[in-house]
């Protein structure tokens, strides 16, 4: 004779949480905060304490500002009407600028129908893909990837599908790789270059090569081009719609003044894409944030317009660190660095010297090595697990060349007694 089986007593059913007593939504709640802001955050604070951290990790120029755009942004600030609320869309006098500067620079004609000034480019980002995804929609997602990119994805309610590159390749990905990568869900490629977190410039032919691949496969681009005019040693950054102008009804372009300007505070950015989209996006934003202050818009138009050897400037300062930084990591037993060819920062392979012994400790992760240099080096820099990569480290060669030599000095030291 048989008898039924008994339900295990001690493995209750889960209790539902009723609406009224959940705290946080289950889609926020779900959100992993930004490790960029969060170890820039850490390194201010022990320096603000009086500890000599050297900080790596944040992702903004360390200069100011250019003159005129300050000069301009007094000026609107004292006047009263850019003290009223303005188009959610942006200045007239922005998108025209915004025009004008994507001609110049990109070979890329738009009209002020087609673009959105956004606060800053991460809200560009997160109305873009707001605006185009639907619940369930896969995003292809070339990786190492900016840590925002999959969190965006996933509050417009689609799948973030990585697309891995490793330094092998420079971290450059393949139409092979993406390809393989596509379903029947796939909607959209999130693209990137230069890139954060890894510095990598796709070359033109790659681009247009990727560009008529998700034209053929019938799929949206978003393309992230806040880092165009941040590139060394002869690489160039083209506009993907640029180069495959039939993808231009399916693209939308990313874009703002913090980067190139050093205009990281002001919060002005963009996107750029067709006029029903474009149209979609304004309507969301507002109903979110409506439009982005008008000081720092006619800001904006100072930065597009005038003056552009501040660009030059800073440019020439970031090749010369990003050598400088390049070359001394490569003298660290155990690091590989391609040597990154845009934006402002690289990214080391530390693999090799994960599971061995550093400065009395065993660290098995790249996150646990960046708490090793931060404790033991007074040096901050972003573990790769921010960035969908566990076993590389992201150093910003934005800062000073002193401080530079300093940190990178301290990481030889510190890494080289690895047993």
């Amino acid at each position: 004779m048989t008898t039924a089986p008994v339900p295990d007593a001690a493995v209750p059913p889960p209790v539902p949480v009723r609406p009224a007593e959940r705290r946080v939504s289950r889609r926020v709640a779900a959100i992993t905060p930004s490790a960029t802001l969060a170890v820039d955050a850490r390194a201010k604070a022990l320096r603000a304490a009086g500890s000599p951290v050297i900080g790596f990790a944040a992702g903004e120029p360390d200069f100011p500002s250019p003159p005129h755009v300050v000069a301009a942004a007094v000026a609107a600030a004292q006047d009263p009407a850019n003290h009223r609320y303005s188009p959610a869309g942006g200045l007239p006098e922005l998108k025209e600028a915004i025009v004008a500067k994507t001609l110049r620079d990109s070979g890329l004609r738009a009209r002020p129908a087609d673009v959105l000034v956004t606060n800053g480019g991460k809200q560009a980002v997160q109305e873009a893909l707001a605006t185009l995804i639907d619940p369930g929609d896969e995003v292809l997602l070339p990786t190492p990837y900016w840590t925002t990119y999959p969190e965006a994805v996933r509050l417009a309610g689609g799948v973030p599908v990585p697309v891995v590159a490793d330094e092998a390749s420079g971290y450059l990905v393949s139409v092979g790789q993406l390809e393989a990568a596509r379903t029947a869900r796939t909607r959209l490629l999130l693209f990137c270059s230069p890139a954060n977190p890894t510095g990598a410039v796709h070359p033109a032919e790659e681009v247009a090569e990727i560009g008529r691949w998700a034209l053929d496969a019938g799929l949206w681009v978003l393309t992230d081009e806040i880092y165009e005019h941040l590139v060394y040693g002869g690489a160039t950054a083209p506009s993907l719609p640029a180069l495959v102008p039939e993808l231009q009804s399916r693209c939308v372009v990313v874009n703002g003044v913090a980067k190139t300007y050093a205009m990281t505070g002001w919060r002005v950015g963009w996107l750029l894409g067709p006029a029903d989209v474009v149209a979609a996006a304004t309507a969301l934003q507002s109903h979110s944030t409506s439009n982005v202050a008008n000081v720092s818009q006619l800001a904006a138009v100072a930065a597009l317009t005038g003056d552009q050897s501040a660009v030059a400037t800073m440019r020439a300062a970031f090749d010369r660190r990003r050598q400088t930084m390049v070359g001394m990591l490569r003298e660290i037993p155990g690091v590989a660095c391609p040597e990154p060819q845009g934006a402002f920062y690289a990214y080391p392979s530390v693999k090799a010297l994960l599971g061995r012994p550093i400065a009395g400790r065993t660290v098995q992760t790249s996150v646990e090595l960046a708490e090793l240099l931060l404790e033991e080096a007074q040096v901050a820099v972003v573990p790769g697990e921010a960035f969908g990569t566990p076993g590389y480290l992201r150093l910003s060669y934005s800062l000073g060349d002193d401080d530079l030599v300093e940190g990178v000095s301290r990481m030889q030291r510190l890494l080289g007694s690895a047993g």
